[in-house]
């Protein structure tokens, strides 16, 4: 019986997961210089922690979740999104006891059954932050400029974010009855999902991928904005622009998950067709205290991977560089062999890379193999050079070879890297 890997999900392969690190190593850099720490949390978590922190209106929550019962009988649930699980960490370690704003970031994959396509699996890898416990516009801004600074850093072109207030509580108990007032007339010319959900969440329905042209004359959310959700966003704005931002107000983005307050917003870059957005994100100031902590603000973004990986690919930005191999051992005798195992182990030791030849291949294939990996050097080793205590050196992009005493043979390449 043969075995075919899970319908959307998909192999990284070397040669394809060095775009990965590169992506990965990006991230990290650029965590460490905003000042955000790494936080791993479970695969699998509870499902009531995804009902009630993500939305029971949410398309995640209704078709999308990998849910079974463990031996326990208790429901679990494969993460299908990041900032549930951080909040639950959040609060289970009590880490708003600390003096400072909390500020962290995940990188990990994430899980959703639906229809596999361009950028988007059912297995799919996500980077995220989430900053705890400051209701500062500028916060939000930081935020922003983060997601919009790691797209700009990879070479992504033609990036901008778009972004909206969906308001505080007031605002959008105002705004409801005005969006009520515009969608109960068309009703039943809405899809069933639009339906179900307009009298329990209105503004899910704006998020709609099948009505989008019947939504055109919506009302704004921002005409109903009080004083404090005006203020917030327009400083917000204010900050984007001292950052240079590339940014738009879209009045319709309202974000496909129910637990977002004041700011939302999408990152996007030039993709395939209609495959632009890689990632967004907004302020959540009531899931803290609704997954069972302190009433503490929070805002953050998710990116997803795949996308990120599919434009790089569509913009033509080659990250896909193997690092070359600082040295290929080629030996050429018993004695020989024996002593290329010991220099190779003493090399890799002293943080140099370096391959060798395990098929006893002759010298012509061996060199070949130096050149797929790309080595700058490739040191050859007779039993004759052995006796002498020496070891034939060759540069690979010039063809210029030495001979050096073996006890040197690392010095002599740390020397030149």
């Amino acid at each position: 019986m043969a075995f075919q890997k899970p319908t959307g999900t998909q192999d990284l392969l070397p040669g394809v997961v060095e775009k990965w690190q590169f992506v990965e190593e990006k991230i990290r850099d650029l965590c460490r210089r905003f000042n955000y720490r790494e936080i791993r949390t479970p695969i699998f978590e509870q499902t009531t922690l995804f009902e009630r922190g993500v939305g029971e209106t949410t398309d995640i929550v209704e078709k999308e979740m990998y849910t079974f019962k463990d031996k326990g009988d208790r429901s679990m649930t494969l993460r299908p999104e990041g900032t549930a699980g951080v909040v639950r960490a959040f609060v289970e370690n009590k880490l708003y006891g600390e003096p400072d704003v909390t500020k962290l970031y995940y990188v990990g994959p994430m899980f959703r059954y639906e229809r596999p396509q361009a950028g988007r699996q059912r297995q799919f890898h996500q980077f995220g932050v989430e900053a705890f416990g400051a209701v500062d516009p500028a916060i939000d801004a930081e935020v922003i400029a983060l997601g919009y600074q790691f797209c700009v850093e990879l070479g992504l072109k033609d990036v901008t974010v778009e972004v909206n207030s969906v308001g505080n509580a007031a605002s959008r108990a105002a705004y409801r009855e005005e969006l009520l007032g515009f969608l109960r007339p068309m009703k039943d010319t809405l899809c069933k999902d639009c339906q179900n959900r307009m009298e329990r969440n209105p503004l899910r329905v704006l998020d709609c991928k099948v009505d989008q042209d019947k939504f055109v004359g919506a009302p704004s959310i921002l005409d109903s904005l009080d004083e404090e959700a005006t203020d917030h966003f327009a400083k917000v704005q204010s900050l984007l622009k001292d950052f240079d931002v590339d940014y738009t107000v879209n009045t319709r983005l309202v974000r496909g998950l129910d637990y977002y307050t004041m700011t939302a917003f999408e990152l996007k870059a030039q993709g395939i067709g209609a495959i632009d957005t890689v990632g967004g994100g907004g302020r959540y100031n009531g899931l803290v205290g609704d997954i069972g902590g302190p009433d503490q603000p929070g805002i953050g973004f998710g990116i997803g991977l795949e996308r990120i990986q599919l434009i790089l690919e569509h913009q033509n930005i080659d990250v896909s560089a193997l690092a070359p191999l600082d040295v290929y051992f080629v030996a050429l005798g018993e004695a020989a062999d024996r002593e290329v195992n010991r220099q190779l182990f003493k090399l890799r030791q002293s943080g140099l890379s370096g391959e060798r030849d395990y098929l006893g291949r002759k010298m012509k294939a061996q060199m070949k193999s130096a050149d797929r990996y790309k080595a700058r050097y490739t040191a050859i080793l007779g039993d004759d050079e052995l006796e002498r205590g020496e070891i034939a050196l060759k540069a690979m992009d010039t063809g210029e070879q030495q001979t050096v005493k073996l006890e040197e043979l690392i010095t002599t390449i740390q020397g030149v890297k």
